[in-house]
């Protein structure tokens, strides 16, 4: 069983959603929520060098995936695919997801497809950015 985090545009709104109802998680609901908690509370302290917001309000992160066995499987993409710091954006959401206190393996996983547009930023991110 695994629960997943999912990220929405346009406002990078976040649902925890259990993948299959009938079978029961190894995780304890109030486990699952905390470490859903604390994993975006996580992405949010990356930041792309050269954009004042964080990752996770960029709407960079499309799919947080917590499995029984407490690893994590994170899809995520970058705002270009020439972006400078291609090579070390996925290493930085590693580290910070794996230092939440009861996650065991993290895997990222970049993807191109969907490709990243503005309309996947929340609101706070427009903000920052000053894009109102």
């Amino acid at each position: 069983m695994t629960d997943t985090v999912e990220a929405k545009s346009p406002e990078s709104e976040v649902e925890v959603k259990t993948s299959n109802m009938e079978t029961q998680s190894a995780l304890p609901p109030e486990e699952t929520e905390r470490l859903s908690n604390d994993i975006v509370a996580a992405l949010k302290t990356v930041f792309d060098p050269e954009i004042p917001a964080d990752i996770y309000e960029l709407g960079l992160i499309y799919k947080v995936e917590l499995k029984d066995d407490r690893s994590v499987d994170l899809v995520m993409t970058l705002t270009t695919p020439n972006c400078p710091a291609a090579g070390e954006l996925p290493t930085m959401v590693e580290n910070a997801v794996a230092s939440v206190p009861g996650v065991g393996v993290v895997n990222v996983n970049l993807v191109w497809d969907p490709a990243w547009t503005p309309d996947r930023m929340s609101d706070e991110a427009r903000l920052v950015l000053n894009m109102w």
